[in-house]
């Protein structure tokens, strides 16, 4: 670890004890009274809340509960709802030895950071088998860190292209073929309809990028694992304009809508559910929600790959998810690893996905006769998410998107020919030590 990342972990450390000298009380039996250990596990808000029969992490947490045999409890403690503000939180408590955490959900692309920090325990050789096998590979290899596995893949995210039938026929479009953003974008200036993004300035901006970028061939970081200065950014790549092109003329041709660089998941689909847009970029949640809602034009509704960045390439769908970690400074790690081999169980993937909406990261999961009933598109989420292009994995991951959403926010003032140098500059100066964010 370089000498600035060791200042700001410091920090951040300094941070979290001045407004919490009393985390690690949180912790609670340790089952040294006779009773079971509680373990507590810090989730991401998934819908189902901290009900436990809500059909979240928190139903799985009292089955899982139950299943061992009063070895342990497990109590849950939920993070904020941006993937940024969980990170923040948990860094504030990982930095302290909070020994309040014993496991956590975490974003993938936080996993190198806690890594590099020695936040995350590695995972115990003779359990690694039992969360990779079978496992979606990409989702895999978001849970590594230089060659070492220190996390356990519990569900997997791709987004899919959303769309109207009546409207993609009248546009002239052969959904049966993988489309292009080029195509999706004339189309919808034909047919006076929208497409919906994510375009606000969120980690949600982020994953758009980086998904334009991987599927133009390119990356955001060309040589992953590098400390600091020596990261190498492909921004100015062809893919990486490429996909400033695309930011620009979705908003320039005003087919992202009126508020594009306000747009999140929600108000995305609330443009398709109003049939504001007849084109949606979004996770597999939104077809649940669809539902839900009782739209009357669901026959209407179809799905297929996401767009391609350039014709004659293939698209390199976003990749996300949650895995599980154990927390290094945890008094109860043995027990902690149990109960994630309880909770990531092929079982215990299928009812979350039932529940929530969430794909899983197990591919047997897509093979059963209930989650194909349910989700008739399982077939293709399982497809993307073998295909899925992650975003970068570097322990300075935070600065990076941070970055990024910065000099590509608003949408509307992203120029092909000045803006992914900009961001290049800002990133290199600022892992320098030069700028700040």
């Amino acid at each position: 670890m370089d000498s600035r990342r060791r200042r700001r972990i410091a920090g951040i450390a300094a941070a979290a004890l001045v407004g919490s000298m009393g985390l690690a009380a949180c912790g609670s039996s340790d089952g040294s009274g006779g009773g079971p250990v509680t373990l507590h596990w810090y989730i991401n808000p998934d819908g189902g809340g901290a009900d436990p029969e809500g059909g979240g992490q928190a139903q799985l947490a009292k089955e899982c509960t139950k299943k061992s045999g009063g070895a342990y409890r497990i109590a849950i403690e939920q993070l904020p709802n941006e993937a940024t503000d969980q990170r923040q939180q948990l860094l504030r408590r990982l930095a302290s030895n909070d020994t309040g955490v014993d496991l956590m959900s975490i974003d993938p692309v936080f996993v190198p950071e806690f890594a590099e920090a020695g936040f995350l325990q590695e995972v115990p050789k003779d359990r690694r088998a039992d969360y990779t096998k079978g496992m979606v590979d990409p989702i895999v290899k978001t849970a590594k860190w230089k060659g070492d596995l220190y996390a356990a893949p519990f569900w997997a995210n791709t987004q899919l292209l959303w769309y109207r039938k009546s409207v993609a026929k009248e546009a002239g479009l052969d959904m049966s073929k993988p489309v292009t953003w080029d195509q999706l974008i004339e189309a919808a200036k034909k047919n006076d309809t929208e497409i919906s993004v994510q375009a606000s300035r969120y980690e949600g901006y982020m994953v758009w990028i980086n998904a334009l970028i991987e599927g133009g061939g390119d990356h955001i970081i060309e040589n992953p694992g590098a400390d600091g200065e020596a990261l190498q950014f492909g921004l100015t790549s062809p893919g990486g304009k490429k996909a400033a092109e695309i930011i620009r003329s979705v908003a320039k041709d005003k087919v992202g809508g009126p508020a594009l660089g306000s747009t999140n998941e929600t108000t995305s689909l609330d443009m398709f559910q109003n049939e504001k847009s007849a084109f949606m970029v979004n996770w597999p949640y939104v077809y649940a929600a669809l539902k839900g809602a009782d739209v009357p034009w669901m026959d209407d509704l179809a799905w297929t790959t996401y767009p391609a960045t350039s014709e004659g390439e293939d698209a390199a769908p976003p990749l996300g998810g949650i895995e599980l970690g154990v927390n290094q400074a945890s008094t109860k790690q043995e027990q902690a690893w149990d109960a994630i081999s309880c909770i990531t169980s092929e079982e215990s993937q299928k009812t979350y996905m039932l529940g929530t909406g969430n794909p899983a990261a197990d591919e047997a999961v897509y093979d059963d006769p209930e989650i194909k009933k349910v989700f008739p598109m399982a077939p293709l989420i399982r497809e993307s998410l073998n295909a899925g292009g992650p975003r970068p994995q570097t322990q300075y991951y935070g600065d990076v998107s941070s970055g990024i959403q910065r000099v590509y926010s608003p949408p509307g003032s992203v120029d092909p020919g000045r803006t992914p140098q900009q961001a290049t500059s800002l990133l290199q100066d600022v892992l320098k030590g030069d700028a700040l964010l």
